[in-house]
């Protein structure tokens, strides 16, 4: 067996594997005697049958199979040997010229084409850069926040007339355009959040209304053209929502109001344990110091996300890009040229900052190990349990789904991968320069719109 490569350019490259009766006969001999003892063939007792006779019916196959086995041990120990940084996966190069007779006889040649790591070096320092917002809460914020959780604990009325931040349960039909019903078309029951209407003309005719009130909805201008809204207003799936032209009769069937719990000792004791907070001065202190925490984990996401531009834009990449297109419409057979266009820039960046991150990683000599896989992966797990009880559970039994959760390959590449993206940040933010700015959450909020 001869195995070589050829350099197209610094990106590109050729692996040239010839393959010799004598290299892959004894791996066809060996899996033609080991099929014959399994075979079930009628005339023949069990473990009996001929290795010419298998030979003779499943020679081929099993040729075939003996053959793309062997190219792929050793077109990736040739790789790992020659410590070649492929993007991708070696493509196999089509030589329509060669034919080959598979009779046990033939000399064969394959050739793959390899898209190669470019070469680069990453350095920061301090030197470089970067805003560190420091996030502080405004009044508007602040009172949203409470207005959300006195809602949260207070309880629903019945009103005789709709007004701003209403729910009005209606029954929605659909029109035709002339404004009668659609025979046959959309109709379902269901709750019409006034707070979520997107056109302020459309929420403005929902105020005021009462039980038994009709009015005309166009309900894709209501909320924005939201497929995901309007599918699950209506029980309609998202692709038909999308494409829904017709407006909607909207016949009020009751009025609903949550009304924000009193700024009471029982409604302290519910937030926070009994006790703890006694004062309407204590309550808006512990919500400023949660939404505070939540601004810290907005910061620590924008300066992430500036790093990774600041990265890209810092460091000179070139990709092997025609080979890696190829390889993307060779390994998903749905993607279409429009979407490999469209989304091509995208992974490139993206895969332009795996290398960055790997080098990092390399030049620094960073470990990751598997003690901080497991820690994260309770704490994302706890987080989760958060959502339906406050309480959280034991560390004891988090650990436990935490050793179930990473045995999913799937989960533990994705624990895995955000162990690295915080180890590379965290080193990065240790040695640029970080300059404070504080900045109000409002305003915070539309430079990351």
């Amino acid at each position: 067996m001869n195995i070589s490569q050829e350099k197209i350019d610094n990106l590109n490259a050729v692996v040239k594997i010839n393959i010799n009766p004598e290299d892959y006969q004894p791996r066809v001999d060996k899996a033609i005697k080991d099929q014959a003892k399994k075979a079930k063939i009628p005339g023949f007792r069990p473990g009996m049958v001929p290795a010419s006779h298998i030979k003779r019916m499943y020679g081929k196959s099993i040729l075939v199979d003996e053959i793309n086995n062997m190219l792929s041990d050793t077109l990736n120990k040739y790789l790992e040997e020659e410590q070649m940084e492929v993007l991708g996966q070696p493509l196999p190069k089509v030589d329509n010229a060669k034919e080959y007779n598979w009779d046990f006889a033939d000399n064969f040649e394959f050739n793959y084409e390899v898209g190669l790591a470019p070469e680069f070096n990453v350095e920061f320092s301090a030197a470089d850069k970067l805003t560190q917002y420091v996030i502080k809460v405004d009044d508007e914020t602040l009172a949203a926040r409470i207005k959300n959780i006195r809602r949260g604990y207070g309880k629903m009325t019945n009103p005789d007339v709709s007004a701003d931040d209403d729910v009005l349960y209606s029954e929605l039909t659909q029109l035709s355009p002339d404004g009668s019903v659609f025979e046959d078309g959309i109709s379902n029951t269901a709750s019409v959040r006034l707070d979520q209407i997107k056109d302020e003309a459309i929420k403005a005719s929902l105020i005021g209304l009462k039980k038994d009130d009709v009015v005309t909805l166009d309900i894709q201008k209501a909320f924005g053209n939201d497929a995901a809204k309007v599918a699950g207003l209506l029980k309609i799936d998202e692709e038909t929502a999308a494409d829904l032209k017709s407006n909607f009769r909207l016949t009020v069937k009751n009025v609903n109001r949550l009304e924000e719990s009193d700024l009471n000792q029982e409604f302290f004791d519910k937030l926070f344990g009994e006790g703890t907070v006694t004062t309407e001065e204590e309550f808006k202190a512990k919500i400023t110091e949660e939404i505070e925490v939540m601004m810290i984990q907005d910061s620590e996401r924008k300066l992430q996300n500036d790093v990774y531009n600041y990265g890209l834009g810092k460091v000179e990449l070139t990709l092997p890009d025609e080979f890696l297109k190829r390889w993307l419409k060779a390994t998903n057979d749905k993607l279409s040229e429009d979407e490999l266009a469209g989304g091509y820039n995208d992974f490139a960046q993206n895969l332009k900052w795996t290398l960055i991150e790997n080098k990092i990683i390399k030049d620094n000599k960073i470990e990751l190990k598997y003690e901080e896989v497991f820690e994260l992966a309770k704490e994302r797990l706890a987080q989760q349990f958060k959502m339906y009880s406050p309480q959280g559970i034991p560390d004891d039994q988090l650990a436990q789904y935490a050793v179930q959760y990473l045995q999913n390959k799937e989960n533990a590449n994705k624990i895995f991968e955000e162990v690295k993206a915080l180890k590379v940040f965290n080193h990065i933010k240790s040695v640029v320069t970080l300059e404070p700015k504080e900045i109000l959450y409002t305003d915070f909020s539309k430079l990351v719109a």
